[in-house]
């Protein structure tokens, strides 16, 4: 495998000393992946997991596969938003194989910066485009994310202040504070880059940020792409305990949130160690297979097909680079 093979039409360029960082990083993440997904399998009984499959219905399998397909397919906005604000130019196809394999890669491992870059700048680097590049659009895409969370977060701590705060032990007015500060937190951003033209400077590096039209835009991307991806384990979970989908949303994004300031792979155990916590009064078991199902439908599948779509993409790739 190696980053920024030349294609056909391409300009060559000069090779440069630090030539081989690219293979050694693809290599690196690939072999990494590979350990991973044997820690998170293993880590996995066979006789749960069957049972949890097994008191599972079709429907709800249907729907957790149908929902994972749309978070997915809502993730490669994050990537299409982010291009055009760099004023790039790319095909879809290879903006849907850059992020879905990028995004499949860094749930898993964690540490999106570093592995979502690194798969980014190999899909992306063949057609022309630069590290500093992939760089600025790890980066708002990253935002868009954020900005997404921080909108249902808020919107589902004001809706269902009382629920929340059965499920937290605290009373509905914290949880409304909470949801506010949020959302005060928003509107201050949004009014900055509004306000005039906005960018990240680090050490050099200028990023303009997006102004309000596509910030909006942004916020509403990544609030239905939250939205899909915890409607997969909502789906999951047993019915009749009369849990509305608000409250539950806010369970599922401070689980996140723990999960991410964890740095665990995928939020490995701390997510799902916080979602029981939060919905104790369901049945453990139910819960707990669950939340088994989601890793597996979510995080696993999806995975390892990015696996084998980077392989297949590095095979076409060299076979292309060898015809006469």
């Amino acid at each position: 495998m190696s980053f920024g093979p030349h294609e056909p039409g391409m300009p060559l360029r000069r090779r440069s000393r630090w030539w081989w960082l690219g293979p050694l990083a693809s290599i690196a993440i690939f072999g990494a992946s590979l350990v991973v997904l044997w820690h998170i399998v293993s880590q996995m009984e066979p006789a749960e997991l069957a049972d949890a499959f097994a008191n599972a219905s079709l429907r709800q399998l249907g729907l957790a596969a149908g929902f994972t397909a749309l978070s997915y397919l809502l993730l490669t906005g994050y990537d299409a938003l982010a291009l055009r604000r760099l004023g790039l130019s790319i095909p879809y196809r290879t903006t849907a194989l850059a992020s879905f394999t990028s995004y499949s890669v860094s749930f898993t491992l964690g540490f999106p910066i570093v592995t979502g870059g690194t798969v980014r700048y190999w899909i992306y680097s063949p057609k022309g485009i630069r590290a500093s590049e992939v760089a600025s659009l790890t980066v708002i895409a990253g935002l868009t994310f954020w900005l997404g969370l921080g909108a249902i977060l808020c919107a589902s701590l004001i809706y269902s202040a009382e629920a929340v705060a059965t499920l937290a032990r605290t009373s509905p007015l914290v949880v409304q504070l909470v949801g506010g500060l949020v959302g005060l937190g928003i509107l201050g951003y949004l009014i900055w880059v509004a306000t005039g033209e906005r960018s990240l400077r680090v050490r050099g590096w200028n990023l303009p940020l997006p102004g309000l039209w596509v910030t909006l835009g942004q916020m509403t991307l990544g609030a239905c792409e939250v939205s899909a991806a915890a409607a997969v384990l909502f789906v999951l979970l047993p019915g009749g305990y009369n849990l509305e989908y608000p409250t539950f949303l806010a369970a599922y994004i401070f689980a996140c949130l723990i999960g991410i300031a964890s740095h665990a792979p995928g939020g490995l155990g701390v997510f799902e160690a916080t979602i029981l916590v939060a919905l104790n009064r369901l049945p453990f078991e139910h819960v707990l297979g669950a939340l088994l199902i989601f890793r597996v439908v979510y995080y696993i599948l999806p995975f390892i097909l990015a696996l084998v779509l980077l392989a297949l993409n590095e095979i076409i790739r060299r076979i292309r680079r060898h015809e006469p």
